[in-house]
């Protein structure tokens, strides 16, 4: 074959493959890579300069996560994640900001801008430091051991977590923490259910009392079992005693003489407990409102017809006494 003719064949074919390969490659080509390189090697030097931690923090983590960049600048970004994000961790930790659920950047504009107070938790969970992150979790819990927002954050602490991939499959299996780390927990929410249900023994005592103690002692001891009941269910043996107590105190409620006026703090109790004697109870009060909807009904009906006939006999009396005087004066 000709020379020329060979050299334009293979000038055609070069010009078919050129955009084939360009249209695979989701970075967008060598110059886009070179450009977005030179522009995330800016942020980190910008941030570098500044003496930022946090700041920085950020550059590696956006550099990090952009595989179209240089690999030797990823490579540079995730080997130094885990230094700066400890060194964050420790300061924040340092002045007792423990734990928050704010993240550790906001959005700015187009980008991402750190958040200066983020937690110690935070950062080490951005780093993936699970262990370091778990510590800090249950040091914040021990500080506020009564708040059951944040134990519920700390309980749920594996949600989202990674752990390493797998070489051969390339997946990788959902983060368990150790059993060490929920028995711990544990140990927080016995205690703050063991310290409710004592508190509600001394609010239960007015259950007893006179019929005004009985609607005050029913809202604060429910108030109890019912927090307590929240604590328990992180137990084994889930929020049964909490639920068995309610129903004792509706039954304490259904022993009084006056229960017309207090089957209604008892019905509370049981609806609580999950008690099926609140449906026989709900049948009772609305027989019972039944009755005296009715009796209210017939007392009415008495009353009307009573003051109609004694104003008709009023009546009668009236012209009566107009008669007599009519014919006395000789009209």
């Amino acid at each position: 074959m000709h020379p020329t003719r060979v050299a334009g064949y293979t000038l055609m074919l070069m010009a078919l493959a050129v955009p084939a390969v360009r249209a695979d490659d989701i970075c967008g080509g060598t110059q886009e890579r070179a450009k977005a390189t030179a522009e995330a090697r800016e942020s980190i030097a910008k941030a570098e300069k500044t003496g930022n931690q946090a700041d920085l923090f950020i550059a590696y983590q956006s550099t990090a996560a952009d595989d179209c960049l240089a690999p030797e600048l990823i490579f540079k970004a995730r080997a130094n994640m885990g230094n700066v994000g400890r060194d964050l961790a420790a300061k924040a930790e340092s002045k007792g900001v423990l734990y928050s659920s704010e993240p550790i950047a906001v959005r700015a504009g187009e980008g991402r801008r750190a958040n200066q107070g983020a937690s110690a938790f935070a950062w080490l969970e951005a780093i993936r430091d699970y262990p370091e992150a778990n510590r800090v979790m249950l040091k914040a819990v021990q500080a506020k051991s009564d708040d059951l927002s944040l134990f519920k954050a700390a309980w749920n602490v594996d949600q989202g977590r990674y752990g390493p991939r797998d070489p051969e499959t390339g997946n990788s299996l959902p983060y368990a923490s150790p059993s060490a780390y929920r028995q711990t927990l544990e140990r927080t929410a016995t205690a703050n259910a063991d310290r409710l249900m004592k508190a509600e023994e001394k609010d239960a005592q007015g259950l007893t009392g006179s019929l005004g103690d009985v609607g005050v002692a029913t809202a604060k001891s429910l108030e109890k079992l019912r927090t307590a009941a929240e604590w328990m269910k992180y137990l084994p043996g889930g929020d049964k005693p909490a639920k068995d107590r309610a129903e004792q105190r509706g039954d304490t409620i259904m022993k009084r003489p006056d229960p017309t006026f207090t089957q209604g703090q008892a019905m509370m109790y049981y609806e609580f407990s999950g008690s099926p004697k609140a449906k026989g109870l709900a049948v009772q009060i609305k027989k019972k409102n039944e009755e005296s909807q009715q009796a209210l009904e017939k007392a009415g009906e008495s009353m009307k017809k009573s003051f109609t006939q004694k104003n008709e006999a009023e009546q009668k009396q009236f012209d009566k006494k107009k008669a007599d005087l009519e014919k006395e004066l000789g009209f």
